[in-house]
């Protein structure tokens, strides 16, 4: 969308929080999440672990990749409520 005028955060935030349509505001083609862009990681495994995350994978109809980020996040989770 493109931006119709500019406008302080604080009466952005002023604006989005009465329940405003502030989307005038926002440029879609550049937003971004803080702390959820991608980063490259390799981890080698054995192939007996291989195997067995491919049909884990398989039988929950997810790829491998994604199959291994949602257990690694499970297991952060985890382990983050386990110290708070």
């Amino acid at each position: 969308m493109k931006r119709k005028s500019t406008m302080t955060a604080k009466e952005f935030d002023a604006r989005f929080d009465a329940g405003d349509d502030i989307s005038e505001f926002i440029d879609t083609n550049t937003i971004t999440r803080p702390g959820l862009e991608a980063r490259r990681v390799n981890v080698d495994f054995p192939e007996w672990i291989i195997q067995n995350l491919d049909t884990e994978s398989k039988m929950i109809g997810v790829s491998r990749q994604s199959l291994i980020k949602l257990w690694v996040a499970e297991r952060l989770q985890q382990e983050h409520r386990a110290r708070a």
